[in-house]
């Protein structure tokens, strides 16, 4: 191979890399980004999606929607859900605190799911 052509798959190599890691960069997820999760609570024992992952920082809404009467709580924020059947019952908040926040039934205890707020 001449050195014209080694010089000019070098410099393709470099270009693809560098486009690869900018485009990277600009589609992944930054803290302070605006968040909405709708959420299905069904018998009182399972929820969809079952895990919500957001950053410090973010501001979530969370929308539930439960087919039963009852509260559906958010650890480590402390946030009650007084869900009605077939109604939407909404919170938005500052995620000013990493964890991974069980959500449960609160008069069963049962857990749903999660909220992983990442650092």
């Amino acid at each position: 191979m001449s050195r014209t052509r080694a010089l000019v798959v070098v410099a393709v190599l470099v270009v693809f890399f560098v486009a690869g890691g900018i485009l990277l960069y600009v589609t992944s997820h930054k803290s302070g980004q605006n968040l909405t999760f709708n959420v299905t609570v069904t018998g009182a024992t399972t929820m969809k999606p079952d895990t919500l992952q957001a950053h410090q920082s973010d501001t979530i809404t969370i929308n539930i929607t439960s087919d039963t009467d009852g509260e559906v709580h958010l650890h480590e924020y402390d946030i009650a859900f007084d869900a009605k059947a077939g109604q939407v019952v909404s919170h938005t908040f500052k995620a000013d605190k990493t964890c991974s926040c069980d959500i449960e039934w609160e008069s069963t205890g049962r857990s749903l799911g999660a909220l992983v707020v990442s650092p």
